[in-house]
């Protein structure tokens, strides 16, 4: 039986995967090798009856520019004890390709260190995905996906913008992001929306949802005193990481409850919470500021990629053949500064746990620091006098006082 490699797709979709697929697949036949599509994740993978298919060139040259996954993905996270060795030793697998995030590269290290204690000679390499741009890789590389996500979102939240500026009203949109801020945050730049609220903004203080409906009518007021009646905040869905659940159940919304007693946050539109709370805000100081709702996310996550992640993820699939040919395994799949394929191990980028952590944007930084300081619009100490038409204490709502930045 030929030698094979088999591709693993898991956690949510992102622009790019296809693309993935298509290059370690023509690489791999370019070589000899059988290459083996899983559907299900590891889910499938470690089930009695895995579900498979052979992919060949012509199938893998229609697919490339394709946005979503051609493989069925799945979140599913084996415990260590249904890792089995089965599925490599029936079809000569050599190599198994797992595309995902964070929660795909932390099982595909476990797994990495299963094999090699099994003894088997099985190589295991991962490319990085996910439009959330939270995995671990060098300082200025993103994961791809992200790219293509952002400019989908662009060209949404401009839109979003426009009817503002054409209506006279506010938008309070939530961007997907998990606990890192990244898409908010490039998505929020690039539309030059006057309010922009990520996560790791809360390094001085506790993260609160009364901090973040203040800080969005902190940019009303401020747009007010400018003499301009509308404007647009986005918010990471990346903040509820850090609420407890007493403090989310008393937004007052009706939420359905999983088994551990939880609040089911994906049956509710973050959008729609974070909107209510500043309207309510807002009409206990009587300031009359529509605003409503937009949601961005799974929108983003099956659009074509662009022109800049049809590359990046190409190289990234190429590399992987790469990788193996030198014996790599337990790691990611990066590109240098030079443009050179590197390994990044595994290892090298968990926790005492073993899970690999999350890449957050980085507040401190120049390049982040001057949006915040430069392109949004908040009160400060100079508005004071102007914000008390509108707010009994205009402190409560100085950007740098709430976030303890001054």
């Amino acid at each position: 039986m030929k030698e094979a490699v088999a591709i693993l797709c898991a956690g949510g979709p992102a622009p790019g995967i296809n693309t993935v697929v298509s290059s370690v697949t023509k690489i791999f036949i370019n070589n000899g090798y059988n290459v083996l599509g899983i559907n299900g994740g590891y889910k499938s993978l470690f089930s009695d009856e895995p579900e498979f298919e052979y992919l060949d060139f012509e199938y893998a040259d229609q697919i490339y520019s394709r946005g979503g996954s051609v493989l069925k993905m799945s979140r599913f996270k084996p415990k260590d004890d249904e890792f089995k060795v089965d599925f490599f030793m029936k079809n000569n697998v050599k190599l198994l390709v797992t595309i995902g995030g964070d929660d795909t590269a932390s099982t595909a290290n476990r797994l990495a260190k299963f094999l090699a204690k099994e003894k088997m000679d099985v190589k295991n390499i991962h490319v990085p995905k996910t439009i959330d741009n939270d995995l671990p890789l060098p300082e200025g590389t993103p994961t791809f996906g992200y790219h293509s996500a952002k400019e989908e979102g662009v060209r949404l939240c401009t839109t979003i913008y426009e009817d503002a500026r054409t209506s006279g009203n506010w938008f309070v949109v939530s961007a997907m992001g998990r606990e890192a801020g990244h898409l908010a945050f490039g998505i929020g730049t690039a539309c030059h929306y006057p309010m922009i609220i990520i996560p790791e903004m809360f390094n001085k203080t506790k993260l609160t949802f009364d901090k973040i409906t203040k800080m969005v009518i902190s940019s009303m007021v401020k747009r007010r005193i400018l003499g301009i009646d509308y404007g647009a905040a986005i918010i990471s869905e990346g903040v509820f990481h850090f609420m407890k659940d007493e403090e989310i159940i008393d937004t007052g919304i009706n939420f359905t409850y999983d088994d551990h007693g939880h609040p089911e946050l994906g049956n509710v539109s973050k959008s729609h919470i974070f909107n209510m709370l500043v309207q309510t805000h807002m009409k206990d100081l009587r300031i009359n500021v529509k605003s409503r709702p937009e949601e961005i996310g799974y929108e983003l996550r099956c659009c074509r990629p662009i022109a800049y992640d049809l590359s990046y993820a190409t190289r990234l699939g190429l590399g992987v053949f790469s990788l193996f040919e030198k014996g790599e395994t337990g790691c990611m799949t990066t590109i240098d500064r030079a443009g050179n394929i590197t390994p990044l191990y595994l290892k090298d980028v968990e926790d005492e746990k073993g899970k690999v952590k999350p890449r957050l944007v980085n507040v401190e930084s120049e390049h982040v620091q001057v949006i915040f300081k430069n392109n949004l619009h908040y009160i400060t100490k100079e508005d004071y006098r102007e914000a008390k038409k509108y707010v009994k204490n205009p402190e409560e709502y100085d950007f740098m006082k709430i976030l303890e930045w001054d």
